[in-house]
Formats: C-alpha cells, sequence, structure tokens
C-alpha cells in the first residue's frame, strides 16, 4: 500500500457552481443548416438512463447546470447522442457502458485498450472516426449531436469543430474534460488522480450513470493504492515527442501525475506546465537514469530510442547506454481513464529494469 507520504499528489476538487435551475429558451441560427435534433437525440426529452445492473440507482436531477472551464452548461436530461473529440472522451464514454450513445467519434490518439475492445468494435462510429484530426462545425452537425464532448478546449473553436456559444445556440451542448481548461482559474496546477476521478464522476452525474461513475472510481482507487512507488530515488525524463528540440512532460499535468505515482523524480518538474519543450543540453545536464518514451503513431517510441542512440550528444547518456527505456501510449498520457493503467504498466517495466 502507499504510506502517507509516497501517495500520488491528490487534493480535493470542488465542482464549480453545480446547480439545478430553470433552463433558458436556445435560439437557432437561421444560417446553419441544422435545423432540430430528433426526438431521441434531444437534451429537451429530459428522458433519465439507468445504471447498468449492478449498480447503485443514483438518479440525476435535472436540469443540471455546470461551470465547465468557465462556460456555463445546462443539461434538461441525459445526453443520447454524443460526438466525442480525441481518445480521452471516447474511452470515457466506454468505460461508463455509454458507447450506444456515441454517434461520431474525431481525432484518435491510437487504438482502443484490450479491456474496452469489445465495446468500441460494437459501435461503428468507435470503429470509422469521422475525422483523424478537428472534424468541422458542418460535419459534427450532420450527425445532430445533442452533446460534443471534446478532450482539449482548443477542439471547440470557430477554425476547429465549432465554438461553443454556437453550438449551445443550436441547441447542442459541449462538455470539455476539465484537466484540460486552460483559465488560470480552472486550470489544476498541478493535476491529481483527484481531478481524474472527479471528472468521471462528473460525466457520470451528466449521463445520469453515477453508480457506475462511482464502481468505476472506487476500482481506480483500489488499483492505485495497492501499487508501491519506486523507492530507489531514480531520475526519469518523459519523452514525448520532437526531435530538434524535445517536447516532454513538464510540472502539472498527466505526465507529472504518473511518474510521482510511478516513484520517479522528473528532471522537468520545475517547469511550470504541463508539456514543454526542453532542450538536450539541458537533459544532458540532468543525465536521467531513465527515460520514458511516448508512443505515438507519428513519433514512435523506437524512432526515438534509434533518434537517441544515433545522436551523439545523447548517446552516451546512462540511460541510453543501458536501454533503460520505458514506453506509454500515447491516449494513457493524457487524463483520462487510462492513467491508473499507466501508473501499473510504468511501474512494472520499471521494476524490471535492473539499475546498480
Amino acid at each position: 500500500m502507499l504510506s502517507s507520504s509516497a501517495r500520488p499528489r491528490v487534493r480535493s476538487t470542488s465542482r464549480r457552481a453545480v446547480s439545478a435551475g430553470p433552463t433558458a429558451a436556445l435560439a437557432l441560427v437561421a444560417t446553419l443548416t441544422l435545423a432540430a435534433c430528433s426526438d431521441a437525440g434531444s437534451l429537451a426529452t429530459g428522458g433519465a438512463t439507468t445504471a447498468p445492473a449492478g449498480s447503485p440507482t443514483t438518479s440525476t436531477t435535472y436540469p443540471l447546470t455546470l461551470d465547465n472551464c468557465g462556460f456555463e452548461v445546462t443539461f434538461t436530461g441525459a445526453p443520447r447522442q454524443v460526438v466525442t473529440i480525441k481518445s480521452s472522451t471516447t474511452e470515457m464514454m466506454l468505460a461508463l457502458g455509454l458507447g450506444d450513445r456515441i454517434v461520431g467519434t474525431a481525432f484518435p490518439d491510437g487504438p482502443v485498450p484490450e479491456q474496452w475492445a469489445d465495446a468500441a468494435a460494437a459501435v461503428p462510429a468507435v470503429v470509422t472516426p469521422m475525422a483523424d484530426k478537428v472534424p468541422g462545425a458542418e460535419a459534427v452537425l450532420t450527425l445532430e449531436p445533442d452533446l460534443v464532448y471534446a478532450g482539449w478546449e482548443s477542439n471547440l473553436t470557430a477554425e476547429g469543430a465549432g465554438d461553443r456559444t454556437t453550438f449551445q445556440q443550436l441547441g447542442v451542448q459541449t462538455y470539455v474534460s476539465p484537466s484540460a481548461c486552460k483559465d488560470e482559474a480552472y486550470k489544476p496546477d498541478p493535476l491529481t488522480f483527484d481531478d481524474v476521478f472527479a471528472e468521471i464522476d462528473e460525466a457520470g452525474q451528466i449521463f445520469d450513470v453515477a453508480g457506475t461513475a462511482t464502481e468505476l472510481v472506487a476500482a481506480q482507487r483500489a488499483e492505485l493504492d495497492a501499487l508501491e512507488p519506486d523507492d530507489r530515488g531514480l531520475t526519469a525524463l518523459w519523452y514525448s515527442s520532437g526531435s530538434d528540440i524535445p517536447y516532454v512532460g513538464a510540472g502539472i499535468g498527466a505526465p507529472q501525475m504518473i511518474m510521482d505515482a510511478v516513484g520517479v523524480e522528473n528532471i522537468a518538474a520545475s517547469v511550470q506546465d504541463t508539456w514543454t519543450p526542453f532542450s538536450f543540453e539541458e537533459i544532458i545536464a540532468a543525465d536521467p537514469d531513465v527515460i520514458v518514451l511516448v508512443d505515438s503513431a507519428w513519433n514512435t517510441a523506437q524512432s526515438k530510442i534509434d533518434a537517441l542512440k544515433a545522436n551523439p550528444a545523447t548517446a552516451n547518456l546512462t540511460a541510453v547506454q543501458g536501454d533503460r527505456f520505458l514506453t506509454v501510449p500515447f491516449p494513457a498520457t493524457e487524463a483520462g481513464v487510462r492513467n491508473v493503467d499507466a501508473v501499473k504498466d510504468l511501474s512494472a517495466q520499471l521494476a524490471a529494469l535492473t539499475i546498480p
């Protein structure tokens, strides 16, 4: 078990301005082609959903108003037709047993992990994403969603999938993963597992599956508490991408949270950001004991290993000389339901390394 001094950093997270109240009338924007959401997809139905068998029956009271990254969102019922943007949001839906609500997915960061593979295979919108990157607003509206669930705030702009105000005027609500909020008043600083679990609970509230969310959080907390952080005092570099200038995990985001739980010291922890450019000169000066490599289709872990070994400046790093590499799939590096699995996997890889 994790001792109080060795536990990953957590802090209690209060949900800002969560309340029930009258729903304002939604103005239609005549210049857009969407006439109306279907009855099954409309939030105005106010129909409650039922938690899967075996889950506690805690029903959401609608209307439900949330302050999401500084944007007020009101749900008059559980969303029925959802477009997800980024793997983290798609996997949240699958983990909560809500795959049948997904009508479109976009910007996948990698394959769905094994534990949700069967559920994903049953959802055509997950099997065939609507776009490899951020979709356009017209493509999103064609699917007649009642909710667009985005992993990043930047997904919901006029240049991206559409801005939040316009969506709301059309009767389409939007929700951004709270861990990705950019405003200083909302950005987790630092991100903790309490923040991650709070999003699971809030998603359960939005979709009226609070019991399922509670069970998922309890299971993940138990898995996290059962892990013993490495006690060898090892330092680590979290290398995400980049060749000329590496882009690495900094001191307040998911990489830092995961490294804290694994029990390694982040050499870029002093940088007050989630991710940051970090020069090879700084990496060489720190000479980390291990290097965590993010594995993505656009910048594989092996390509980074090859580059580190081929570069005379980095070939002599202690971690490179000793092949002390740990790998983590990109989707597990963003705050969400895969973070605990990332800790478990990296901990097992680290334990298998022989370090004098």
